[in-house]
């Protein structure tokens, strides 16, 4: 009974922290890199859209996304495009947004290949139209950009494309008619033999640490307590 209750308190202990790391909100889409294709190097190119570029070497990117409440026209809010590039074909990776639990958001991931997006008339159109109303002057992040490693040979390349909804209700007319940008984090994550996320890894063990530390304090502790014998009580006839 003792054990039991020693047990129940480091479990909360831990949960309680972990509670208190996790503040922000997490959604991911898995995939498989396809097979590594040469892309034309005729222009209109893939570096023509300025779209922003994830690689394994660059897989981190801050960015403040888009949101619009949902319509008829838009049930999935604001879109946001973006390149994975420099992908290992066959490789298995996953991408995560995270965004502050502050700013209720609803996020759709998709990933989609070059030609399933040329030949998508909805989604060219989409491409097109979120291109078109970046700035000028924006280029792509990535040193190794997907444009830039079609000039080396065949590159397994995907599109990121994300839709993002505000998800809360407010009295100020403003917030309601123009929500603030989400400031979230993209992260492109590669799997380590195909079963576990790499950038994961560390929160893993230190998981496993953990469970198995608590054992061995709880396991020491209740070694002491059962080495204490309780006082004899003197005998009445």
């Amino acid at each position: 009974m003792l054990f039991s209750s020693w047990a129940t308190l480091v479990l909360s202990a831990i949960l309680t922290t972990f509670a208190n790391v996790a503040t922000a909100n997490v959604e991911k889409t898995i995939f498989t890199a396809p097979v590594a294709v040469t892309i034309p190097n005729v222009r209109p190119s893939l570096q023509d859209l300025r779209l922003t570029s994830l690689t394994p070497a660059k897989h981190t990117l801050r960015a403040n996304l888009p949101v619009k409440f949902p319509t008829a026209e838009h049930s999935r809010g604001e879109q946001s495009w973006f390149l994975l590039s420099g992908l290992e074909q066959g490789q298995r990776y996953e991408v995560r947004i995270c965004w502050p639990a502050t700013q209720p958001t609803e996020f759709w991931l998709d990933v989609y290949t070059i030609t399933s997006v040329f030949d998508t008339p909805d989604l060219i159109s989409a491409l097109a139209e979120y291109s078109e109303s970046l700035p000028e002057s924006k280029a792509v992040v990535a040193e190794d950009a997907a444009a830039g490693d079609s000039d080396s040979g065949p590159a397994s390349v995907l599109f990121l494309h994300i839709q993002a909804a505000a998800d809360f209700f407010t009295l100020n007319k403003t917030l309601m008619n123009d929500p603030p940008d989400v400031k979230a984090e993209i992260i492109l994550d590669p799997y380590i033999l195909n079963i576990f996320p790499r950038s994961l890894i560390p929160t893993g063990i230190y998981i496993v640490a953990s469970a198995v530390g608590s054992w061995f304090v709880a396991s020491l502790i209740i070694r002491w307590i059962t080495s204490i014998e309780p006082p004899t009580k003197p005998h009445k006839e």
